[in-house]
């Protein structure tokens, strides 16, 4: 039986080059989408290295505004009018809408208006970084409203277990997983390179404590400084290096704490594996993830990882099989947990070898062909559901919540 292809609209605020797991996972997908053979239309907005005027049919470029605390990071806006204009003249057969700002609310908007399928993913707890940048007191409010904005689409992708059961404790219905993958040809161990380690002042004995990502207060960093210190205290026979690769608003006070680490910058594409292949220990210290894709990365690198046992490090990582984990908020366990993976070489070797060959098998194709199933359900319309019979609105794909264990909410969502 063969299928037709989609047409699919991917809306979100970031989108690559742009450097963040959220990108990074939407680029992944629309480039998988379109080898099915998929239209993928994409509406975000206009990033810095644009060429003006660059709008077609598979893309609507809009402005976007600074988000407050965020420097390289936007809000997208569009009239609600110009997506109905455009959806009238080509309408898409759903909509994927990655974030939840002013550009996500006028396409939910929009498709409510025309009928159109729209489905949602969970990329970012902002309500978590709320108290991060002095805006504690909006973590109710941005909580209500990312309840009220998910529950008006067909269901809700998320990319971790620990993320979903976070959700559906705070009252979110119709949750899906959809975890993510890793090309494990570009993250790979053969990319080690002695060069790059010795610019890092490492020879081939010493350790690589590795960090990954941005640099910014919800990533909780602090526990870089704290880490390294113990563990130079507890091994002052070992000679090790922190070395941070990324960017963001806490790159000077990192600087200033940190004066002996190596800073790298943003990096991309092989360059970021070669430094991730350089590194021996990743350190991931972040409680805000729904996922976080440098976990897969630096597996896939064979790197030995420290994180806390939430997200996508409670997904991949068996505690002392293929990396360690602490109890989250638990710093001193986090801490420790670094300090046993370099209690003798062989510790650390065979953690290494275990993390490659289980990221190696966490490809990006199988996560594309289950995306495609969620996007094809929300299109269908639903013949064995009899209790949505009476809520056309209210739609449950198959596979994505055992219908046996759904409770349907007995008001109409609006």
């Amino acid at each position: 039986m063969t299928t037709l292809p989609l047409h699919i609209t991917l809306i979100s605020e970031t989108f690559p080059p742009e450097i963040n797991g959220v990108a990074n996972t939407l680029g992944r997908l629309t480039e998988g989408l379109r080898q099915r053979g998929h239209r993928v239309e994409l509406i975000r907005p206009r990033q810095s290295d644009d060429p003006p005027g660059q709008t077609n049919a598979d893309q609507l470029l809009c402005r976007g505004w600074p988000l407050p605390g965020y420097p390289g990071l936007q809000w997208g806006q569009v009239s609600m009018h110009k997506l109905l204009r455009r959806w009238r003249r080509d309408r898409p057969d759903v909509l994927y809408i990655a974030t939840e700002g002013p550009l996500g609310l006028s396409a939910l908007r929009a498709a409510r208006r025309l009928g159109i399928a729209a489905i949602s993913g969970f990329h970012t707890n902002f309500q978590q970084y709320s108290g991060q940048y002095g805006l504690g007191l909006l973590s109710r409010f941005l909580t209500q409203y990312l309840r009220w904005f998910h529950h008006r689409t067909h269901s809700t992708l998320v990319p971790s277990p620990s993320q979903r059961l976070a959700l559906e404790r705070r009252g979110f219905e119709r949750l899906a997983l959809l975890s993510r993958g890793v090309d494990s040809s570009l993250f790979s161990p053969a990319r080690r390179n002695p060069a790059l380690r010795e610019q890092w002042g490492l020879g081939n004995d010493d350790i690589a404590l590795l960090y990954v990502g941005r640099l910014a207060a919800e990533k909780n960093l602090g526990m870089l400084g704290r880490s390294l210190e113990v563990l130079q205290r507890t091994y002052p026979q070992r000679r090790m290096r922190l070395v941070i690769v990324g960017d963001g608003p806490q790159w000077a006070a990192l600087q200033a704490q940190l004066p002996d680490a190596v800073f790298c910058g943003p990096q991309r594409g092989e360059h970021l594996a070669e430094h991730y292949a350089c590194g021996d220990i990743f350190l991931f210290p972040s409680l805000t993830e729904t996922f976080g894709n440098v976990v897969l990365e630096a597996l896939a690198s064979g790197l030995g990882v420290v994180a806390y046992d939430e997200a996508g490090a409670a997904q991949h990582i068996r505690h002392g099989h293929n990396g360690a984990l602490a109890m989250p908020g638990d710093a001193e366990a986090f801490i420790d947990a670094a300090c046993w993976l370099l209690e003798d070489r062989e510790t650390l070797r065979r953690v290494r070898l275990n993390a490659r060959q289980h990221a190696s098998r966490q490809g990006w194709p199988a996560i594309i062909e289950q995306f495609e199933g969620y996007l094809r359900g929300a299109c269908e319309p639903l013949h064995a559901l009899p209790a949505a019979q009476d809520d056309p609105e209210l739609l449950v794909k198959p596979g994505s919540v055992s219908y046996t264990h759904l409770t349907l909410p007995t008001k109409r969502i609006v």
